[in-house]
């Protein structure tokens, strides 16, 4: 990890940090206009009608907001968080905000942290992919996270449902760490069945979020918060997507930040394994196993190059007939009817090694009721 931690900043200076993030139509690339052009954040809340005026042309809204400077109870509920062990404010002016994060196109001029901060700035890789995943989609998800944390890198994704879940599971596994990038307020969890979750991460790692505290789950905020996803990350890997994804969104977010997109490919007939044959065409690197990340980001990341072997891998001597019949199955989900007509084994014995290989890992069980290999 990179910069040392700034110095604690006065409930003043964190109050105007916060009043400029809400000044009123003003985004975050005139936020930074106006850091850049006034010096500091307490150069500008001291700077006259004149010269904002002058920088906020036809914002007179914000202008006289700023003339007015903010007031302490607006943003007491923040100052309160704020002051909990572990809660943190991430600002532009920080010798630790996140390298890498500086460097897109629009980077939030302040952070909130719930965890370690200084995770921000360890080497990440994200991972990202559909809320609705298959049985096997999760499991690479997992896999591919327990790897890459294994080795290293910081896991980070977006704390939704499916895929994302998935991947910060795997990393904790491995007893590596990871982020959660909000899509609300951190004062909130969504999905809040993942508060348990949420526990977790911030016990080894960090949750993350540029927006104030009390926004809810507004769909348009998950597609402004995956840039920062893809935009704390060295690359970003797909592991399965819809043709439109939002996971889509955050691989295009990181080929414009110039970073690294991977995806893993999957069947020619499963539509959430269409956005990443998409990516594919375009460019996007086609990965196997976690490897082939490694060897693309170790040396920019300065983590282990190579995966060491899973012991707990199963090494069953299976009998003829259960070999026959995993052959059958293939890595495509298939139903148990036509496996029977394949091997040619009666339904119970075939049921009866389903669920000896399912126990032994060797296939999963995928809705309407087939089956599928895993690697």
């Amino acid at each position: 990890m990179t910069g040392a931690p700034s110095p604690k900043l006065s409930s003043d200076t964190l109050m105007l940090w916060l009043a400029l993030r809400q000044l009123p139509g003003v985004g975050t690339r005139t936020q930074h206009e106006l850091l850049e052009n006034f010096g500091s954040i307490e150069n500008i809340f001291s700077a006259s009608r004149g010269q904002l005026d002058k920088a906020l042309a036809g914002k007179s809204e914000a202008v006289n907001s700023i003339l007015a400077g903010p007031a302490t109870a607006a943003f007491q509920t923040e100052l309160d968080w704020l002051n909990r062990p572990g809660h943190h404010l991430l600002v532009w002016s920080d010798t630790d905000y996140p390298r890498l994060l500086r460097e897109i196109a629009d980077p939030p001029v302040l952070l909130h942290v719930m965890g370690n901060r200084q995770v921000l700035s360890s080497p990440q890789v994200a991972i990202v992919g559909s809320r609705n995943p298959s049985p096997m989609g999760r499991e690479n998800a997992q896999a591919f996270a327990r790897s890459l944390a294994g080795a290293g890198l910081t896991v980070t994704s977006g704390l939704a449902l499916g895929v994302d879940a998935a991947a910060h599971r795997g990393a904790l596994a491995a007893g590596g760490m990871t982020i959660a990038v909000a899509g609300t307020g951190l004062d909130r969890v969504y999905p809040a069945r993942h508060r348990d979750l949420a526990h977790e991460i911030v016990t080894h790692g960090a949750l993350v979020s540029e927006f104030a505290l009390g926004t809810p789950p507004l769909p348009e905020n998950f597609p402004i918060r995956n840039r920062l996803i893809s935009g704390l990350s060295l690359g970003t890997l797909v592991v399965e997507a819809a043709l439109q994804s939002g996971s889509l969104i955050t691989a295009r977010l990181a080929t414009e930040q110039g970073r690294e997109v991977f995806a893993i490919p999957g069947s020619i007939h499963a539509p959430q394994s269409r956005g990443c044959h998409a990516l594919i065409r375009q460019g996007a690197k086609l990965v196997e196993t976690a490897q082939d990340i490694l060897e693309e980001l170790g040396p920019l990341a300065s983590v282990a190059r190579h995966i060491t072997p899973d012991s707990t891998m199963s090494t069953l001597a299976l009998d003829p007939p259960m070999a026959v019949l995993l052959q059958q199955i293939g890595h495509d989900p298939v139903s148990v009817d036509a496996l029977i007509e394949r091997s040619g084994l009666t339904a119970d014995v075939v049921s009866s090694m389903l669920l000896q290989m399912e126990l032994n890992g060797l296939v999963l069980s995928c809705p309407g009721g087939k089956v599928q290999r895993i690697s």
